[in-house]
C-alpha cells in the first residue's frame, strides 16, 4: 500500500492502516504478552476480545472500532485469498454503526472563530481553512488539494470553485 499511495491510495488511507495496525499490536502485548500471532490464531474469539479492547482500553467511540475492524477485515480478505486463512472469523462479526447528529456552528460561534487570533500562526492557518471549509461545504481532504486552477470567474462574474470531490471507497466485511 505504502508503494502505492498517491496512485491507487489516498496518504490517510495508509495511516488509517497503521493506526489499525499499531492498536492491533498493542492489544496482542496486552491480551497475549505478544508481539505477534500466527495468522491462524485469528478467531472469533480473537475479534471479540480486540473489539472489548478498542472500545474499553482504547477508549474508541463505536464507529472508530468499526472503521478498525473493517481495515482489518481487509487483511483477513487477503490472508484467505493467499490460502494463509481457511476460516473467515468475520463471518459472524455484524458491525452497527451508530448515526452522529452533527450540529452545525450558529452564526455568534462562527464570528467567534473568525475573530479569534492564535500567537501560533500555524493555528490562524488552521482556523483559516477549517472556516474555508465552513463557509463552501468542501471536506478538509478536498480543500487540502484545491489548486489556483480551479478557482475561476463564473457567469455571475464571481469566484468559484470548480473541483472534483476526492472518491469515497468504503471497505465492507465479508
Amino acid at each position: 500500500m505504502r508503494s502505492l499511495v498517491g496512485q491507487d491510495f489516498e496518504k490517510s488511507t495508509l495511516q488509517k492502516y497503521e493506526t489499525c495496525l499499531m492498536h492491533l499490536r498493542d492489544f496482542l502485548l496486552w491480551k497475549y504478552k505478544a508481539k505477534d500471532l500466527a495468522v491462524k490464531q485469528i478467531t472469533f474469539e480473537l475479534l471479540n476480545d480486540f473489539d472489548y479492547y478498542l472500545r474499553s482500553i482504547r477508549k474508541c467511540g463505536n464507529n472508530s472500532a468499526i472503521k478498525y475492524f473493517k481495515n482489518f477485515g481487509k487483511i483477513i480478505r487477503l490472508c484467505i485469498g493467499n490460502g494463509w486463512l481457511i476460516v473467515n472469523s468475520y463471518i459472524n462479526y455484524k458491525p452497527k454503526t451508530t448515526r452522529v447528529n452533527r450540529i452545525a456552528l450558529s452564526n455568534e460561534e462562527l464570528a467567534r472563530i473568525t475573530n479569534k487570533q492564535f500567537a501560533v500562526s500555524r493555528l490562524n492557518g488552521v482556523k483559516d481553512m477549517f472556516l474555508f471549509c465552513c463557509y463552501t461545504g468542501l471536506a478538509y481532504v478536498d480543500v487540502r488539494k484545491l489548486k489556483r486552477s480551479e478557482l475561476i470567474i463564473g457567469v455571475d462574474g464571481e469566484l468559484w470553485i470548480m473541483t472534483s470531490r476526492q472518491e469515497v471507497w468504503s471497505n465492507h466485511i465479508v
